[in-house]
């Protein structure tokens, strides 16, 4: 085992993140279907891993510490960028978009149990290869796999789940941008190219410049908002319900944006466009060096086992997520640019991480323009919302299956 450091690691996933920049910068292909770029650095790092595995086996092992603050920081700067206003009135597309997701984990654990019967494996291991490790991800998986080894007999359901995992979220960031891509082109769409980005800059044309106090504002304001998340999710702790704490920070930041208005004074409020400006720079750096981190801790020799059955399910599952995307909800949440965009984070949704959709969305809106709608609803269902449906979904499988 060959364990990297987390100074090294950090600095090996910032190296990753600019080289897959620069990769796409050069490569039309990459750019025409908004390939996020930490994918490129990120995708590059865990085949050269596996392949020094392969063939010395060696295993290289990355500390990672940081990742998780900084799914923090871009979660916080998207809660202080959501206008409760423009959320009120995206409330009828995120009950809709909540319904097709939950519907589509539905499909997945069905497709995934029938599979699972056929290759001869215990029924139950095929939710492992569903919701829990595609919808639920990483965290889901590392909660609900003892549950099927201790109470239910499959023994294998961390490797399964993690196997899953590992291939979803490398299908998720392959597929939302070239969706979201065909679906503008198909239908002659366009993004409203005047309107500010809600995360980066857009890939054309003048940026406005940033200076100094925008970005320590924006530094101190998502520090706070951080504070103030995590103490939401100690206090949703204390209930008994179970959420990634990036939830805490988004509510946070929802709070902060729509309540600092009423108090801050009027120098203060001149200063926000420039602050907002300084939160999109920060956060998404951080959103690209999280994304990066995720994929180069990726370890590809957890595949060995099963193999067969895993890709077989995996192809299923992933042409499954294509055909729901593109023939259901598209239509349903509109058939306009923000539909398109969010087509792009509904690979992430089902089949990668929160952090993977918003990345989709980001690569998307960046070559095409703002859908500040989209970067509201997609995490809101991705991360909040979900969780709690997913926990239903699993539990009433069991106990039909169980």
């Amino acid at each position: 085992m060959l364990q990297i450091d987390a100074f090294l690691s950090f600095t090996i996933a910032m190296s990753l993140l600019l080289g897959g920049k620069v990769i796409t910068m050069n490569a039309p292909l990459l750019r025409r279907y908004s390939i996020p770029e930490p994918v490129v650095g990120g995708v590059l790092c865990a085949a050269t891993v596996g392949l020094i595995y392969a063939v010395s086996g060696v295993k290289v092992s990355f500390t990672l510490g940081a990742r998780d603050f900084l799914l923090l920081v871009f979660f916080a700067s998207i809660g202080l960028g959501s206008d409760l206003r423009t959320l009120l009135r995206g409330g009828k597309p995120l009950v809709i978009l909540t319904a097709l997701a939950t519907t589509f984990m539905l499909m997945q654990n069905g497709l995934g149990v029938v599979l699972a019967e056929a290759f001869g494996f215990n029924p139950l291991a095929g939710l492992m290869v569903g919701s829990i490790s595609l919808t639920g991800g990483v965290g889901t998986t590392l909660a609900w796999s003892p549950v099927f080894v201790q109470q239910h007999g499959v023994s294998n359901a961390l490797e399964l789940g993690i196997a899953a995992n590992t291939v979803g979220l490398i299908a998720a960031c392959v597929i939302g941008g070239p969706m979201a891509t065909w679906l503008i082109r198909r239908h002659g769409l366009h993004g409203p190219a005047a309107r500010q980005l809600d995360i980066g800059s857009r890939t054309r044309g003048p940026t406005p410049p940033l200076d100094y106090f925008s970005v320590v504002w924006a530094l101190l304001v998502i520090n706070m908002t951080i504070m103030l998340g995590m103490g939401l999710h100690a206090l949703i702790a204390e209930t008994g319900v179970t959420l990634p704490a990036f939830v805490g920070c988004l509510l946070a930041g929802i709070i902060v944006r729509n309540a600092t208005p009423l108090t801050m004074k009027r120098n203060l409020a001149r200063m926000w466009p420039g602050v907002r400006q300084g939160m999109a720079l920060v956060s998404d750096i951080a959103l690209g060096v999280f994304l990066t981190m995720a994929l180069m801790g990726l370890q590809l020799w957890e595949l060995s086992g099963a193999l067969v059955f895993i890709f077989t399910v995996l192809a299923l599952q992933i042409l499954l997520t294509i055909a729901w995307t593109m023939l259901v909800v598209f239509r349903a949440m509109g058939s306009d640019y923000e539909a398109a965009v969010v087509c792009a984070g509904f690979g992430g949704i089902t089949l990668g991480s929160t952090a993977t959709a918003v990345a989709n969305i980001t690569a998307v809106a960046q070559q095409h323009g703002a859908a500040h709608r989209a970067f509201i609803i997609v995490p809101l269902v991705a991360g909040f919302f979900i969780d709690l449906v997913n926990a239903a979904v699993i539990s009433g499988f069991i106990a039909v299956i169980g």
